[in-house]
């Protein structure tokens, strides 16, 4: 990474936490006494797959604190290093917009979070990709109810990947791909009105459809490279946006 890349990753980073220990402040929290930041995970295996590599590393982890021996372009770009951070993960593999309000904490316990959340996936594969119009719409309910009941702020919310990479000859659905996409695109748009509404939108269909299958293992998973591509496309967000 060239240094004045860093130099601008690392302003921007600091910003990001600078402004949240702006609002500590305003809360009355005593300067060096601040509660570390914790970085809480909900949805599914995008963000809950460490099973799905065999170092057991989740986009969350790497967030956190990044693995210099396997990333070495991340030294350095990590929430650690700018302070202390903890990672609070309640994403689950298999999770569904249905699911979300049980990996809900009964009482967060910080004041001081963002939230990074991925669904849609599947509720598409369960159903959502052969959808006439009401399924979409009842996802949106849902998921907009659950954002409302997060109590935690800013929130990061992943749009839904394509693993074919826009390629109708890698369809693995058992619909056509022009409906299968068709949904797909409806789901996205749905993520990206109630993250403009509540919180942050990170647009990862647009970046992993600049990767490859090294990306993807068992067809639809983030394998070791793809959770490091999710952390990517996060931490470019929680960077970008979370500025004085």
């Amino acid at each position: 990474m060239s240094s004045p890349a860093r130099r601008h990753w690392m302003l921007a980073a600091a910003a990001s936490l600078g402004a949240m220990a702006m609002h500590d402040r305003a809360r009355g929290v005593e300067e060096g006494r601040a509660e570390p930041l914790t970085v809480f995970t909900f949805g599914d295996s995008v963000l809950d797959c460490g099973h799905y590599n065999d170092r057991g590393i989740t986009p969350g982890e790497l967030l956190v604190r990044n693995d210099d021996a396997l990333f070495p372009e991340f030294k350095g770009r990590d929430l650690q290093t700018l302070g202390p951070t903890r990672l609070l993960h309640c994403a689950l593999d298999g999770a569904t917009v249905d699911s979300l309000p049980a990996q809900l904490p009964r009482r967060p316990p910080t004041n001081r979070g963002i939230a990074l959340l991925t669904v849609g996936g599947n509720d598409l594969l369960r159903g959502l990709v052969s959808d006439t119009g009401p399924g979409v719409r009842a996802f949106e309910r849902k998921l907009d109810a659950f954002l409302v009941s997060l109590p935690v702020r800013p929130v990061y919310v992943g749009t839904v990947y394509d693993p074919t990479f826009g390629d109708d000859s890698r369809n693995f659905l058992p619909v056509p791909a022009s409906i299968a996409r068709a949904n797909h695109r409806r789901v996205n748009e749905v993520i990206a009105r109630l993250a403009q509404r509540h919180g942050r939108l990170v647009d990862l269909h647009a970046h992993f459809l600049l990767g490859n299958p090294a990306w993807f293992t068992r067809t639809i998973e983030p394998s070791l490279l793809g959770a490091s591509e999710v952390r990517r496309a996060f931490l470019h967000q929680v960077c970008a946006t979370c500025r004085p």
